[in-house]
């Protein structure tokens, strides 16, 4: 079967997605969890390592924390980035506070930062709070 390969960010559980379902908000086979589309998840470091080891969709995260006022304004702009580019690219949220080794191992030096990945690798980075339309363009030249 052909497809996109897909970590589910609820349980981990790999799934692959046929390319014509990429816009039907495809569930994860274990969990049942969406994989594209829905709300933006937060996901812990080994998860999202997983995940940008083995999937074919480009992954943008948001390096945030609850205390962070900027980080809280940026949510819906997130949110509402990650709606129109579902399918294309999966954005999720890490929060830097839950897991400080992940800030470190990024070097996230100011939040919100959103680091975009593509085939395992970092591609650009951007900080700083940001309306949809910018992250979009920047998420469309980044991966």
């Amino acid at each position: 079967m052909s497809g996109k390969k897909l970590t589910c960010f609820d349980c981990g559980q790999l799934n692959r997605v046929p390319f014509d379902k990429l816009s039907a908000k495809p569930k994860c086979g274990t969990c049942g969890a969406l994989l594209v589309g829905g709300k933006v998840t937060d996901v812990d470091l080994a998860t999202l390592e997983k995940a940008m080891r083995n999937d074919d969709l480009p992954i943008v995260v948001d390096f945030w924390a609850p205390w962070c006022g900027p980080c809280r304004q940026m949510a819906p702009q997130f949110q509402a980035a990650s709606d129109i580019l579902a399918g294309q690219t999966r954005l999720v949220k890490l929060n830097t506070e839950a897991h400080p080794n992940a800030g470190a191992k990024y070097r996230i030096k100011g939040i919100p930062t959103m680091a975009a990945f593509a085939n395992g690798k970092e591609r650009d980075r951007h900080s700083g709070v940001t309306p949809t339309a910018a992250i979009i363009k920047w998420v469309k030249t980044s991966v």
